[in-house]
């Protein structure tokens, strides 16, 4: 098996809400969509984010998803060329209704914040100034190894 991702798939509750937060709201375009079923953006070169209505994810997967407070065990990353464009994509968030943690210097070296989507899905924008941060940038992005 290769090693990489081919889709990140996340089953919504209200399918139409969560088109509107990604398409209205942080102003991605759509390269699939199934009326009450499935919305698919193009995410990278070879990447797709799908959002599932959460009824149609259970039916194909065979369970049932878990809800409740808390946050889910996972954050979407989208990462940029520097820390000031961190802050301009936390407030598009902001802008579109997501609740937003502000940008902070971390640990690790990089400054980043959070934004929850529809669904409490947490993405986190981030500048990383190392070698894997700058992989995952358009145009910056060193080779993969082989």
């Amino acid at each position: 098996m290769e090693q990489r991702i081919s889709f990140v798939t996340l089953a919504v509750a209200d399918l139409v809400a969560s088109r509107r937060f990604y398409v209205d709201g942080l102003g991605w375009v759509p390269e699939l969509e199934v009326d009450g079923e499935v919305v698919m953006f193009p995410a990278g070169e070879r990447l797709v984010l799908s959002l599932w209505d959460r009824a149609h994810f259970e039916a194909e997967v065979g369970g049932v998803t878990v809800s409740g407070p808390g946050l889910l065990p996972v954050t979407l990353s989208h990462n940029v060329e520097t820390p000031a464009l961190v802050d301009e994509v936390l407030a598009l968030a902001a802008a579109a209704g997501a609740p937003v943690g502000p940008g902070a210097d971390r640990e690790w070296g990089g400054y980043s914040g959070y934004f929850a989507d529809p669904d409490g899905v947490r993405w986190e924008v981030a500048w990383n100034p190392g070698t894997i941060g700058r992989r995952v940038v358009p145009g910056t992005q060193p080779s993969l190894p082989g």
